[in-house]
């Protein structure tokens, strides 16, 4: 057995995903036909079968479904029946996952509620998992290093009876951040928690961030820089209908969520609201602008954020990054689209486009950008876009397809930690299905995985 793997399975499942340059040219439309598509060499690691008739274990807002600190690396999903499965193995020795089926369970049939760890700076490891408007699921490893998780406990007490979107963020320190929605979509309000790592313990950190005040609730993304600083950039929903979203704010903190500022450093004021709010871009309603992307920030605090929607006059949802430098805010297309889609409804949507997951490379003479997603007009593949100058006035991409095979509902995550400390992208891979408002899809188990990815030689980090 490998990885809780059978042989068989293993043979149905490498030809699928994995494979070194699993490369693909940029079809009509995308990227800049005189750039050639980077070189790339892309390993699978497997794991085992996950449930797959929802993409509960495959959606962006899993933060993260893998952490590592040091040479130990972990990782979660939710088997066919349901349980949450814990995975540990030794980045520096045989890299062979160590599997735990644990007696933890989530309502897989909702893909809200999906399974998000980190690892904190003594190593130990900290689990929140099974959430859509429900009292806190959260507990820790036992040791640190350990696989085996303690019982369930609280954070701080308060505002924990309808927790949704849970993530977890480390910082330099090693103490962790917390992030969640109190409420309902509509209605809700963003909560942080921070870890004192050294201290063991939970505290409030703001106990409201982003402010609904009873008539919208924000879905949001938070990077940590490398200076420490926090980056928060949201979309306001008035309705649980998602095709009320609307526009693009953002705020930072640079001293550990305690104050904070707005883009140009003037001071932002807290709860922020609608109304008190920076804008990036306003985007209005009907628009397909989707919710919980991703965002980074270079070494200078400088914001990238990443999403999709239609552009004003044209007919076609697009993929984004939006970029804030001296000039101000500013929009640009990753690509050109041509599938058109309406986004609006209740619940999770079945969509042909993922939401983007942004990474930024610092660690060459000249930043890239990258940008992990699926497409329908790819063939529903794991896709990376580079852009190999950040500060250019035009962004320009190339992509590759990372899988042979299409991956269905699958939207991208990976182990953030490991990104930003060691230049090593590792992403989660799974084949899920999804209906419209929480509808499972008939799709038998498929395996999870961990791709290997490795870019033109160069180490990609933040």
């Amino acid at each position: 057995m490998i990885g809780g793997m059978d042989p068989a399975t293993l043979r149905l499942l490498l030809p699928a995903l994995a494979g070194a340059a699993v490369l693909a040219p940029a079809p009509r439309g995308q990227g800049q036909p005189d750039v050639a598509a980077p070189a790339l060499e892309v390993v699978l690691s497997p794991l085992g079968p996950g449930f797959a008739r929802t993409h509960v274990n495959a959606t962006i807002f899993r933060r993260d479904p893998l952490s590592s600190r040091g040479d130990v690396q972990f990782a979660a999903y939710y088997d066919p029946d349901g349980h949450v499965v814990l995975a540990r193995r030794d980045l520096g020795g045989d890299r062979t996952w160590r599997l735990l089926t644990t007696a933890l369970a989530g309502r897989v049939r909702d893909a809200h509620n999906g399974i998000s760890l980190m690892v904190d700076g003594r190593g130990v490891l900290h689990v929140a998992w099974n959430h859509h408007g429900d009292p806190l699921h959260y507990a820790r490893g036992t040791a640190p290093g350990a696989l085996e998780l303690g019982a369930p406990e609280p954070m701080v007490g308060s505002r924990e009876r309808r927790v949704t979107y849970p993530e977890f963020h480390r910082l330099a320190s090693g103490d962790l951040l917390f992030a969640y929605r109190d409420g309902a979509s509509g209605n809700g309000d963003l909560v942080l928690n921070r870890y004192d790592v050294a201290a063991g313990s939970w505290s409030r950190l703001c106990d409201t961030l982003l402010a609904g005040e009873g008539e919208r609730n924000a879905y949001w993304q938070i990077a940590i820089d490398a200076r420490d600083a926090i980056h928060v950039s949201w979309v306001w929903r008035r309705t649980p209908d998602v095709a009320t979203n609307r526009d693009l704010g953002y705020a930072c903190s640079r001293d550990g969520g305690r104050t904070w500022q707005r883009s140009d450093g003037a001071p932002q004021t807290v709860p922020i609201t609608a109304d008190n709010a920076e804008y990036a871009l306003r985007i209005p309603e009907d628009s397909t602008l989707i919710n919980q992307t991703s965002m980074v920030a270079d070494r200078d605090g400088r914001p990238f954020i990443a999403s999709y929607w239609r552009p004003a006059g044209t007919g076609v949802p697009q993929f984004m990054v939006v970029r804030r430098d001296a000039d101000g805010w500013s929009a640009h297309r990753v690509g050109e689209r041509t599938l058109d889609f309406e986004l609006g409804g209740t619940g999770t949507r079945r969509v042909p486009m993922s939401r983007p997951r942004l990474l930024l490379d610092e660690r060459g003479a000249t930043p890239r950008l990258l940008m992990l997603f699926r497409d329908a007009e790819r063939g529903d593949r794991a896709t990376l876009a580079i852009c190999a100058d950040a500060n250019a006035r035009e962004l320009v991409w190339t992509f590759a397809d990372l899988t042979r095979e299409p991956l269905d509902a699958w939207e991208p995550s990976i182990d953030t930690a490991l990104w930003q400390e060691r230049g090593e992208l590792h992403v989660f891979v799974q084949r899920t299905g999804q209906g419209d408002g929480e509808r499972a899809v008939e799709l038998a188990p498929h395996p999870a995985g961990v791709l290997e990815v490795r870019t033109d030689g160069r180490a990609a980090g933040r």
